[in-house]
C-alpha cells in the first residue's frame, strides 16, 4: 500500500506546519489503515496494497466545488481495479481519507477515531473493488 501525505493547502496550512494533533490523526490513520490491509484475506490484502492512500484534513475547494460535503469522511476516485481501461478516468486508484473530518465524526473518541478511519478504508477499498453499496455491505466492508 502506498501513502501520500499530500497538504490541503485550503486548511490551516501546510503539511510541516501540522500541529501534535494533526500529527497524531494522521500517524492514527496510517496505522489503522496498515493494520486492516494486513488482516484481509490474502487476495484482497494483495489488492489494497496496490491502492495509494491519500491522508488529507478535509476536502479541498475543489472537491467542495464539485458538489462534495465538506465533512466528506473518504473516498475513492480513479479507475476501479480490474475494470477496462477507460481513457476518460485520467487517475489511478485512489483512497481519500479525511483525517480531521474522521476525528470530528469521532467526536474526539480515539477508538471511535480508529475504528471510523477502518471503516471507512474498507468501504472505499471496496468502491476500489468496483462494487456498488449492496455489494460492499456483503462482503462485511461496511
Amino acid at each position: 500500500m502506498q501513502a501520500s501525505l499530500c497538504p490541503n493547502t485550503a486548511g490551516a496550512g501546510m503539511f510541516t506546519a501540522m500541529d501534535a494533533t494533526a500529527k497524531w490523526l494522521l500517524r492514527e490513520a496510517q496505522a489503522v489503515v496498515s493494520a486492516t490491509v494486513q488482516s484481509l484475506p490474502a487476495d484482497l490484502a494483495e489488492l489494497a496494497a496496490t491502492v495509494t492512500v491519500i491522508y488529507e484534513p478535509a476536502p479541498g475547494p475543489q472537491l467542495i466545488e464539485e458538489g462534495w460535503e465538506p465533512d466528506l469522511l473518504g473516498m475513492f476516485s480513479g479507475q476501479a481495479l480490474g475494470e477496462p481501461l477507460d481513457s476518460g478516468v485520467p487517475l489511478p486508484p485512489q483512497i481519500l481519507l479525511f483525517y480531521e473530518n474522521l476525528w470530528d465524526f469521532a467526536e474526539g473518541e480515539e477508538e471511535v477515531y480508529r475504528e471510523e478511519v477502518k471503516i471507512t478504508f474498507l468501504h472505499e477499498l471496496g468502491h476500489c473493488l468496483g462494487l456498488d453499496e449492496d455489494e460492499i455491505e456483503a462482503r462485511g466492508l461496511l
